[in-house]
Formats: structure tokens, sequence, C-alpha cells
């Protein structure tokens, strides 16, 4: 199976990740930390932001893999991977210390549930036939 409208996705996803793993990288090199937050919170939320987009990444990718393997609608495969790729990217600008219910966290993890939604049912429609 050649998966055509995937990678479109898994690439700036890909790039979102390495970005957000290189942050978490160079605070460790800066703090001398090489496991774990050390109690400083702007490491702890630099892991988090990573943590989730690899979380939420790997998930959301899977479910796609197999929505486009069982011949989901390309349309469909589209709006799933733009909810993806919009949750991926501002979830980091919401996710906050000192803000829980900042309008990016609920942004990147609104789109990634409905992308998940929108998976989810590729995936029932085509095991069920209809």
């Amino acid at each position: 199976m050649i998966f055509t409208v995937t990678p479109i996705f898994a690439l700036p996803v890909a790039v979102i990740y390495m970005i957000l793993w290189m942050r978490v990288t160079s605070k460790r090199s800066a703090l001398a930390q090489s496991i774990g937050d050390g109690g400083d919170t702007d490491l702890l939320l630099r892991i988090r932001q990573h943590g989730n987009c690899a979380e939420w990444s790997s998930f959301l990718l899977i479910l796609m893999m197999i929505s486009e393997g069982m011949g989901a609608p390309s349309l469909y495969l589209f709006i799933g991977g733009a909810l993806l790729l919009l949750g991926r990217a501002a979830h980091p600008f919401g996710l906050k210390k000192d803000n829980a219910a900042h309008i990016l966290r609920y942004v990147g993890n609104g789109s990634n549930m409905l992308a998940a939604l929108n998976f989810m049912i590729c995936i029932a429609v085509n095991l069920l036939g209809l």
C-alpha cells in the first residue's frame, strides 16, 4: 500500500516534533540536567509540550494510516490531517504554566480530538461496510 495523503501531514508534524525536542535538549544542556526537570518549571513545560506532541501525533498518524489504508476518501483524510496539524501547531503556544485555560490549548486539544473522531468514523464506516 502506497500512502499518498498521510505523508503530507506526517512531515510537518515531524518538523514540529523535532523543534520541540530541540527546545527540551537545549534547555537540558543549559541546565546540565540529564534526566527529569530538576525542579525547573521552564524545562518541565518544554518536556510536556514535546510529550503532548509525541502522544497525540503518534496516535493520530496511526489512525490516519489505518483510515487511508482502508480506503477512506481523501477529503476526510485531508480534514483530519489539517486538524492534526492545527492542533500540533497551536498546542505548544497554549500550554502555559499560569493559564490552564489558554485558548490555544483548547484549539490544540479540541482540533486533535476532532481529528481522532474523524479517523475513527472513517475506520468504523469501512469496518461496517457503509
